[in-house]
C-alpha cells in the first residue's frame, strides 16, 4: 500500500505541474510541490524497515506536516489569504518530537501530535475555502469538503492513537490504524489532487467567460454580454416600471487621437468608463459598443432621473477632458436617451431609436441630451 501511495503522490504531483504549464495558475504549484514531498516521505518510509527509524519515522512524518503546508500554502494564495505568525509554531512543535525517548508509548504520543498537526493544517486550508457570501467555485467546494474529511480523519486518528490497547508499530507498519491510515492516504491522493484542479479550471473558465463578456480597454461589458443580459432587465418594465436607454457618444473625440495621440484617447475612454461606474445605479446595464460609443440601460427610469445622469457625465467628462487633454474644440458628451415602459422587441430596436435620440443632439449643437419618451415596439 506505501508503495501505491509513492506512486500516486508522484503522479499528482506530475499532473498538477503540467496543468500549471498550460493555466499558471500559483496555487498549483504549491499543490504539485505537497504531493512531490509526499513522495519523497512516503519512500523514505521504506527505510524503516532496515532499521533507519530517524530517517524512516521521525524525518518522513516531519515530510507529511510539510507536505500539507504546501497544500494550505496553496490554499492561501488561491483565496488570497494570510496566515499569522503563531502558525509557525508548528514548525517548533515538530522539532520537539525529535527529542522524544525511542519506545512504544512514545511513538503514539509521536503519531498522535503528528496527526494533529496535519489535521490542523487541513482544516485550516478547507475553512478558507468556506463560501464568502457565495461559493469560490464548485471545484474549490469540492476540494473544502474532502480536505474537511482529510482532517478529521487525522484528528480521529490521533484520539485512536493514545487510546489504550491500541496497537501502533510505527517501524514495521503493524497494527489496524497504521493500515487504514495508509488506505485513507492513498484514498485521499486521488480526491484531493482531483478537486484541486477541478478547482483552478473552473476559476480559469470563469476567467476566460468573464473576459469574452468583457471589452478589453473599459473593462465595461461587450454588445454581445449586453444582448444576453438585457433580457433580464426588459422583463421587469412596464408602466409602473418604465426603463431607459441612453446612447452616449464622445464629440470631437478625433481631435484627441490627433492631437495627443492614441493613448490619450484610449486614457478618454476609460475615464469615461469609470464615470459611468461610479454613477450607475444598481440592477443596471452598462457597455462599450465600440468606437466612442456607449450604452446605458437604466432599471427603474424616470424622466427626471435620465436627465440628471447625463446631466452628471457630461459634466464630469467635459471637465475631465478640458483639463487632461485641451483641444481647440470642447471634447464633450452627446447623449440620446430613449425612455421606455414596454418590453421593447429587441436590444436592437432600442438601440436603433437611442440612435435617432443622439443624432438630434447631435444636430442640435452637440454636449446635449435629447430625451424620447415612447414605447417601444
Amino acid at each position: 500500500m506505501l508503495t501505491i501511495t509513492i506512486a500516486l503522490a508522484a503522479a499528482a504531483a506530475l499532473y498538477l505541474a503540467i496543468e500549471w504549464r498550460s493555466v499558471r495558475e500559483p496555487s498549483l504549484l504549491f499543490w504539485s510541490a505537497g504531493f512531490a514531498t509526499i513522495t519523497v516521505g512516503s519512500t523514505l518510509a521504506l527505510l524503516r524497515g532496515i532499521g533507519l527509524l530517524l530517517i524512516g519515522i521521525w524525518f518522513a512524518n516531519g515530510l507529511l506536516v510539510v507536505a500539507h503546508w504546501f497544500f494550505l500554502a496553496g490554499v492561501l494564495r488561491f483565496t488570497q489569504s494570510r496566515l499569522s505568525r503563531g502558525w509557525l509554531l508548528i514548525v517548533l512543535v515538530w522539532f520537539g518530537l525529535l527529542l522524544l525517548p525511542v519506545g512504544p508509548q512514545w511513538s503514539k504520543v509521536m503519531l498522535m501530535v503528528n496527526s494533529l498537526l496535519v489535521a490542523l493544517l487541513t482544516l485550516k486550508a478547507s475553512f478558507l475555502l468556506r463560501p464568502h457570501g457565495k461559493s469560490l467555485s464548485v471545484g474549490a467546494a469540492q476540494l473544502r469538503y474532502v480536505l474537511l474529511v482529510h482532517g478529521l480523519f487525522y484528528v480521529t486518528k490521533a484520539v485512536i492513537a493514545i487510546t489504550p490497547g491500541t496497537l501502533i508499530d510505527l517501524a514495521t507498519f503493524g497494527g489496524l490504524i497504521i493500515q487504514v491510515s495508509l488506505v485513507e492516504g492513498a484514498m485521499a491522493l486521488m480526491l484531493i489532487a482531483l478537486s484541486m484542479t477541478g478547482t483552478v479550471r473552473y476559476r480559469r473558465e470563469e476567467r476566460i467567460a468573464r473576459l469574452a463578456a468583457r471589452d478589453p480597454l473599459t473593462a465595461l461589458y461587450n454588445r454581445r454580454a449586453l444582448e444576453v443580459r438585457a433580457p433580464h432587465l426588459f422583463k421587469e418594465v412596464s408602466p409602473a416600471n418604465p426603463a431607459a436607454l441612453l446612447l452616449i457618444d464622445i464629440d470631437n473625440f478625433k481631435l484627441v487621437n490627433d492631437l495627443h495621440g492614441h493613448a490619450a484617447g484610449d486614457r478618454l475612454l476609460v475615464a469615461l468608463s469609470e464615470m459611468i461606474r461610479a454613477v450607475l445605479p444598481e440592477r443596471s446595464l452598462a457597455a462599450r459598443l465600440g468606437g466612442d460609443e456607449f450604452v446605458i440601460l437604466l432599471s427603474a427610469a424616470s424622466s427626471e432621473r435620465v436627465v440628471e445622469l447625463g446631466g452628471v457625465l457630461r459634466e464630469r467628462f467635459q471637465q475631465f477632458a478640458r483639463e487632461a487633454m485641451p483641444t481647440p474644440q470642447a471634447v464633450t458628451l452627446s447623449i440620446g436617451a430613449n425612455l421606455f415602459d414596454q418590453p421593447p422587441a429587441s436590444l436592437a430596436a432600442l438601440i436603433e431609436q437611442g440612435d435617432v435620440a443622439l443624432y438630434q443632439s447631435k444636430r442640435g449643437g452637440r454636449d446635449s441630451i435629447r430625451l424620447v419618451v415612447s414605447p417601444v415596439r
